[in-house]
């Protein structure tokens, strides 16, 4: 008996040897982080925050591999391969999920937020957290909100009122909203690529384009579009997000100390989103190649008015609910 007692003990921990030198052999949990926008743009400096922090944190239990500029994946492919696991976690803008689920098209509605301060009161309420997690039937779970900024209105001539958009072309992300903020100004929506959004205004294919201060200065919007009217109308954000498979299939531990790296590089993403906001804001004013209008309070109800209708026609697909907490985060 004691032989046999033995026995198995040597066994189970043979067994247990072999297991940890698997584990050990196998090397560190590897986080492909892909994005499409430059290192120095505020979501590429969160994801090499992000990478340092968890290589910190975790060293030697996880490796996070940041790709940007689209080295692996485009906005519009990255959620599949997301899905089929060849890639763990990204930072989509919100209007890239409306496959997935329609209640982020809130963040598309026009005029719904009216500053930064109020987005980011929503995205930190039970709503907000709600919405993140929206996609989990779909397989992906959102780890946390990433700013842009407010989006402002370039053309080739003025606008001041929403008639002066009327008979206009304007380039527009893949998004039914935002197709119908344009249409209820009675002006006409493209949906193309960002990419060739520098070239349709230059040999003005299209006659403008909505943008945040940030996307405007570094494509260089601003010197083929003469003016920029400040509406601060939509929001442009990004959701970090992951597999549902990927993040369930962490030790908890690990899970945890990864949650608390990436909450640590949002909130220094989006400080400096901020700043480069007002600062691209600055730099297009001084070099005189596009002018600014400052919309009156009068000027701006109108479109307000114009455009507010849009909210009731997706009502029913965001929910009446969800729409009232957001509007409320203004108050």
């Amino acid at each position: 008996m004691l032989r046999k007692i033995t026995t198995l003990v040597a066994t189970a921990a043979l067994s247990a040897t072999l297991i940890a030198g698997s584990a050990l052999a196998s090397g560190p949990i590897v986080i492909k982080f892909s994005h499409v926008v430059a290192e120095n743009t505020p979501k590429g400096q969160m994801a090499n925050k992000f990478k340092a922090l968890v290589e910190e944190k975790l060293a030697g239990k996880v490796k996070v591999e940041v790709f940007p500029n689209s080295q692996l994946f485009g906005d519009n492919k990255v959620l599949e391969a997301m899905l089929l696991g060849d890639v763990q976690m990204g930072a989509p803008a919100l209007s890239k999920f409306s496959r997935y689920t329609k209640k982020l098209q809130i963040f598309d509605l026009p005029f719904l937020f009216k500053d930064m301060a109020a987005v980011g009161k929503f995205q930190q309420s039970d709503k907000g957290h709600e919405l993140l997690k929206s996609l989990e039937k779909k397989g992906l779970v959102g780890l946390g909100y990433l700013h842009n900024g407010l989006k402002q209105l370039s053309s080739s001539q003025p606008l001041r009122v929403p008639a002066d958009a009327k008979g206009l072309k304007f380039r527009i992300m893949s998004s039914d909203v935002l197709a119908a903020q344009f249409e209820a100004v009675h002006a006409t929506p493209l949906k193309k690529p960002f990419s060739e959004v520098f070239t349709l205004l230059q040999t003005r294919a299209i006659d403008g384009q909505e943008n945040t201060w940030s996307n405007i200065y570094s494509k260089k919007f601003f010197e083929v579009q003469p003016y920029i009217t400040e509406s601060n109308h939509g929001l442009l954000d990004y959701m970090v997000v992951t597999s549902k498979e990927f993040w369930m299939g962490l030790d908890k531990n690990i899970q945890s100390e990864i949650k608390k790296a990436l909450d640590e590089a949002i909130a220094f993403g989006n400080k400096i989103a901020a700043q480069k906001s007002l600062d691209d804001r600055q730099k297009i004013i001084d070099s005189k190649r596009s002018k600014i209008i400052e919309l009156s309070a009068a000027e701006r109800s109108q479109w307000v008015e114009a455009m507010k209708p849009v909210w009731q026609q997706f009502e029913k697909e965001i929910g009446k609910d969800m729409i009232d907490a957001a509007y409320k985060s203004n108050m």
